[in-house]
């Protein structure tokens, strides 16, 4: 039975746990990839090449904008995030399903990209909650900071813009949730091919 290629877009101001949640449902979830995303930031210390970001510099990003190699990307933070279409095109052509985790700007431009797409905006249980978070990782200053929860008050303003909605209070409770996103949106019978169905329902 044949099914069109599943794209779900997760987006969370910094610091709610959209990358561990996306990392984790794709590790859970049969024939879903983590797309992984390219950013000029540095890697942060616990954070790996290839499997947190493809780690560039500016001038190998504006590059790739030249070339139209992504299918979308923004500025974020000072720096520059984008999501390879090379790749994704890849994984579609390889029958395999995709989550992503951007910002509310890359994934306005993957709405008029991708407009099948499956959008879920991850929110924590308390803004206090995602302060407190941004300060445990000790790897941004205190003005990156005051920063991120500026932004993360603009982002948490376009939630109803997605068709759901997670909460990440408890960690394995918010991976079941996406993971039966998506496992429902497979399902849906605009995704699937029932044309075998058609000799008997006429």
């Amino acid at each position: 039975m044949e099914r069109q290629p599943l794209i779900v877009v997760v987006s969370a101001p910094s610091g709610a746990g959209k990358t561990s949640l996306c990392q984790e449902a794709a590790r859970r979830v049969p024939r879903l990839v983590h797309s992984v995303s390219y950013t000029t930031r540095a890697p942060r210390p616990d954070e790996l090449d290839e499997r947190d970001y493809h780690f560039v510099d500016e001038a190998a990003f504006r590059k790739m904008i030249e070339a139209g190699d992504f299918a979308e990307w923004a500025a974020v933070h000072g720096h520059l995030y984008g999501t390879s279409r090379l790749l994704l095109e890849k994984q579609f052509a390889e029958g395999l399903d995709v989550i992503l985790d951007i910002d509310t700007q890359g994934a306005a431009i993957l709405r008029r990209v991708y407009p099948g797409a499956v959008f879920v905006f991850v929110v924590p249980p308390a803004f206090a909650l995602l302060e407190a978070r941004l300060r445990r990782r000790r790897s941004d200053s205190q003005r990156e900071i005051r920063q991120r929860l500026a932004r993360a008050r603009e982002e948490l303003q376009h939630y109803r813009e997605y068709r759901y909605v997670v909460v990440n209070d408890i960690f394995n409770d918010a991976v079941e949730q996406l993971c039966s996103i998506v496992t429902a949106e497979r399902s849906r019978s605009d995704r699937v091919n029932l044309s075998f169905l058609d000799e008997v329902v006429g």
